[in-house]
């Protein structure tokens, strides 16, 4: 039986750049990033009329991706309006996940620590895609909708204004409006921690499975729970990727009674 090793919250510090601390999942990240880049400068060079099998592919999952999307948006229009952004979430979280369940990656050390860890498993890394998936949402909506419109589906100062010289049930109403408007801000924060703390949770846990699995019995017992992990990685990608997507399509959708507008 193995010393077990189980990970820790904090990422492990491989070496510095300065006074920069470069972790085993920045490493991940930044190979995640690399082989994307890699793989659209080849997609780009290769795209033809008569596709090859490099085309044929990246068009397949970008149908099928495509078609998902359109059940939300119900606007294929909306649905390319949000890839880019969505479509990098997902296939960032999925492939940062995947790599840290390559064959030999917990064996590779820098030191006592491992060279490669799923950079999920920083919360850090949670919190910053969590933040991008937010506030994008925001940013689309000032763009789509106009930016006093979209305030306007949290603080409505001018109804509670309006509604004095229409009678103190008027008073009444636009108050609850506004303290619901401010319950809506606060739901926009919960949002973040929600997002950030759901997919480091499933990604922590599951490196920490695998590694006492690993550690307890090495060859053959650990292999299902990885295969359930690269199942959890694409499961946690796609509901990260989804819940983004809810996010800007409901941002960007006109508040009730504005369409006619």
């Amino acid at each position: 039986m193995s010393e077990i090793h189980i990970p820790t919250f904090a990422p492990e510090t491989i070496f510095h750049i300065g006074n920069l601390a470069v972790t085993n999942t920045a490493i991940n990240a930044w190979l995640a990033i690399v082989i994307f880049l890699v793989l659209g400068i080849l997609i780009k060079k290769s795209v033809k009329n008569k596709p090859n099998k490099l085309q044929n592919a990246a068009e397949f999952f970008l149908e099928i991706m495509l078609g998902y999307f359109d059940q939300v948006t119900g606007d294929r229009k909306k649905t390319i309006r949000f890839l880019p952004i969505v479509g990098s979430i997902f296939f960032f979280i999925l492939l940062s996940n995947w790599l840290g369940l390559l064959p030999g990656t917990g064996s590779i050390h820098v030191g006592e620590n491992m060279l490669l860890r799923p950079a999920n498993t920083d919360l850090n890394l949670t919190l910053a895609i969590a933040l991008v998936s937010v506030i994008s949402s925001h940013v689309y909506a000032f763009i789509t909708i106009g930016v006093f419109t979209h305030l306007g589906k949290f603080i409505q100062i001018k109804n509670v204004i309006k509604s004095f010289k229409k009678g103190p049930m008027a008073v009444f109403t636009a108050i609850i409006e506004f303290f619901v408007g401010l319950l809506e801000i606060i739901s926009e924060i919960a949002k973040i921690i929600s997002l950030s703390l759901r997919l480091f949770g499933n990604i922590f846990a599951g490196e920490v499975l695998i590694s006492v699995i690993s550690a307890l019995v090495v060859a053959i017992v650990p292999t299902p729970f990885m295969l359930l992990e690269v199942l959890v990685g694409v499961i946690q990608a796609g509901v990260f990727a989804m819940l983004t997507l809810v996010y800007l399509h409901i941002a960007t959708s006109a508040p009730h009674g504005e369409e006619s507008h």
